[in-house]
C-alpha cells in the first residue's frame, strides 16, 4: 500500500487508507502541477496575514515563507521531488514544507480549506493564462496588420459562397481577421477580469471563525476584489467558462483563417508560398509541400471546443457548495488556453514568413464577373433603376457563359447593343484594381478607407498592447 495514501492529510477519521486504484482515480497532481507557483503565492500570503492577525507567530510565518521559498526554487529549477503518492499539488507542496520545517508547516492550513485554496490557485492560473493569451493575440494581429500595409496594393478575389464575388484588396482582406482577434482579446481581457475576485478566506464553505484579514490576502495576491459570498467564492467556475468561451471562439477564428491558408497554399489557388519553415513534405511524394500547420490549427478548435462543453456539462447539475465534480474544470481550461496561445504563434509563423504571389492573385480577380456589380452601378448611376440594370448585367453574363468569355472581353458594340447608356467609358469600369480602390464608404476596400482602417487598427493594437499587464 502506498506510504502517502495510509498518511493522507485528512485521514484521521478513517480507519482503512484509500483503494490504491481509488486513490489514483480521485488524485489530479499531474493537471495540478500547472499551477504550483500559484500555490506557493497563495499559501506565502496566507502565511503573510495569519501572523499579521496573531494567529500563528512571526517565527512561524518566516519559517513557512523561507521554506515554500526554496520549495519555489526547486520546482523551477525541475529538482523537486514529486510523490505520485499525494492527492494533488497542494497535499504535495504542504507534505514537503511539514517534513522540512515541522510544526510551523502544520499550522499553514489554519483558516482555509482546500476548497478556497484550490479556488485561489485556479484563479491566479487562469489570470497568468489570460495575459498569455493577450500577448500571443496582439502578436499575431501586429504580423497581420505588417502583412496588411505590405499589401495594400495587391487585389484577390472577394468570394461569397466561395464563389468569385468582387475584387479587394489583399490588406482589407486580413484586416478582417485582425479585427475578429480584436474582438477576442476583448474576450480574454473580460475573462481575466472576472477571474480577478479573491476566494481565499472563504474556507471550506462558510468561512472561518479565525480573525483573518480577507483583503490582505486579496491585495498581496494581485486580486482587484475579495469575492462577498462564501459560498460562491469555492463553487464558482463561471471565469473558466469565459476563458474557454474566449479561447473558442478566437480558434473558431484561427480555423477560417487557416482555411483560407490552406487553400491559397493549393495548386488550384497559388495565391501564396508557405515557408520552409512552416511547411512539411510527404513521406513518399517527393514534390509535396503540405500546409499541415494551418490543417493542425483548424484541428485543434474541436479540442477547444470540447473543453467548454465538457465544463458546462460538468457545471449544470452541481449544488452548492464544493463538489468533487469541481476537480475536472483545470485540465481542460489548461488545455484549451496554451492550445490557442500556440496556435496563435503558429498562425504568426506562418503569416510572417509567407510569400504573397500578387499576380496570381490579381489575375484570379478578374476571372468568375467579379466586375458585374460595377457594371450594374455603372447603369445605376446614369440614372437606370437598379434592378433594370442588375438584370442587363444578368444577361450580359449569361451572353458572356454561352460564348465562353469574360465581361473584360464584350466589345463595346456589344454593351451598347444590351443598353444605350453603355458608353467608352465602361472600359476602365472592368479593372479589378479600380474596382477595389473605388469602394472607399467607411469600412470598405477602397484605397483610402484601407489606409484608414489600417490607422485604426495601429491604434487599437497601442491601445491593447497597453492593457496586457
Amino acid at each position: 500500500m502506498d506510504r502517502q495514501v495510509e498518511v493522507a492529510l485528512w485521514s484521521g477519521r478513517f480507519e482503512e487508507a484509500p483503494d490504491a486504484f481509488a486513490h489514483r482515480f480521485g488524485a489530479s497532481l499531474e493537471t495540478d502541477k500547472a499551477m504550483a507557483m500559484q500555490d506557493i503565492a497563495g499559501s506565502i500570503a496566507h502565511a503573510h496575514m495569519l501572523a499579521a492577525q496573531g494567529v500563528i507567530s512571526d517565527e512561524d510565518a518566516s519559517a513557512i515563507v523561507d521554506g515554500l521559498g526554496a520549495i519555489r526554487g526547486e520546482i523551477e529549477a525541475g529538482e523537486f521531488a514529486w510523490d505520485s503518492a499525494d492527492e494533488d499539488v497542494h497535499m504535495a507542496i504542504e507534505r514537503v514544507l511539514t517534513e522540512r520545517i515541522g510544526a510551523p508547516g502544520a499550522r499553514l492550513h489554519t483558516g482555509r480549506s482546500r476548497n478556497d485554496q484550490v479556488a485561489t490557485d485556479i484563479r491566479l492560473l487562469a489570470k497568468d493564462l489570460c495575459g498569455q493569451l493577450m500577448e500571443a493575440n496582439v502578436s499575431l494581429r501586429q504580423a497581420l496588420l505588417d502583412a496588411a500595409e505590405a499589401n495594400q496594393n495587391v487585389i484577390l478575389p472577394g468570394y461569397t459562397h466561395l464563389q468569385h464575388a468582387q475584387p479587394v484588396s489583399l490588406a482589407h482582406h486580413l484586416l478582417a481577421y485582425y479585427w475578429m482577434l480584436t474582438r477576442d482579446f476583448t474576450r480574454m481581457k473580460f475573462a481575466r477580469m472576472a477571474a480577478d475576485a479573491s476566494p481565499l478566506g472563504a474556507a471550506a464553505l462558510a468561512g472561518t471563525t479565525y480573525p483573518i484579514d480577507r483583503q490582505k490576502t486579496t491585495d498581496e495576491l494581485g486580486f482587484s476584489s475579495a469575492m462577498p459570498n462564501s459560498l460562491d467564492a469555492v463553487s464558482d467556475r463561471d471565469y473558466l467558462l469565459d476563458l474557454e468561451y474566449a479561447c473558442s471562439v478566437c480558434a473558431m477564428h484561427l480555423s477560417r483563417l487557416c482555411e483560407e491558408i490552406v487553400l491559397w497554399s493549393s495548386t488550384e489557388f497559388g495565391f501564396i508560398t508557405l515557408s520552409d519553415a512552416w511547411s512539411t513534405g510527404s513521406s513518399i511524394m517527393p514534390q509535396k509541400k503540405n500546409p499541415d500547420f494551418a490543417e493542425l490549427v483548424r484541428g485543434k478548435t474541436g479540442r477547444v471546443v470540447g473543453s467548454l462543453v465538457g465544463l458546462i456539462v460538468t457545471m449544470k447539475g452541481l449544488p452548492l457548495a464544493y463538489n468533487k465534480d469541481l476537480q475536472e474544470c483545470k485540465e481542460g481550461a489548461i488545455d484549451a488556453a496554451v492550445t490557442v496561445a500556440d496556435c496563435l504563434r503558429v498562425a504568426e509563423g506562418m503569416i510572417s514568413t509567407w510569400h504573397v504571389n500578387a499576380e496570381a492573385m490579381l489575375a484570379a480577380s478578374g476571372t468568375g464577373f467579379t466586375a458585374a456589380t460595377d457594371v450594374a452601378d455603372y447603369l445605376a448611376k446614369k440614372g437606370m433603376p437598379f434592378r433594370e440594370a442588375h438584370e442587363v448585367v444578368g444577361k450580359l453574363v449569361l451572353e458572356c457563359e454561352k460564348r465562353g468569355i469574360g465581361l473584360e472581353d464584350l466589345s463595346l458594340e456589344d454593351f451598347e447593343a444590351a443598353s444605350a447608356l453603355f458608353g467608352p467609358d465602361i472600359v476602365g469600369t472592368l479593372d479589378p484594381a479600380a474596382i477595389a480602390a473605388a469602394r472607399n464608404s467607411f469600412g470598405g476596400t477602397g484605397t483610402q478607407a484601407v489606409m484608414e482602417q489600417i490607422e485604426l487598427a495601429r491604434r487599437t493594437l497601442e491601445s491593447d498592447q497597453s492593457q496586457i499587464r
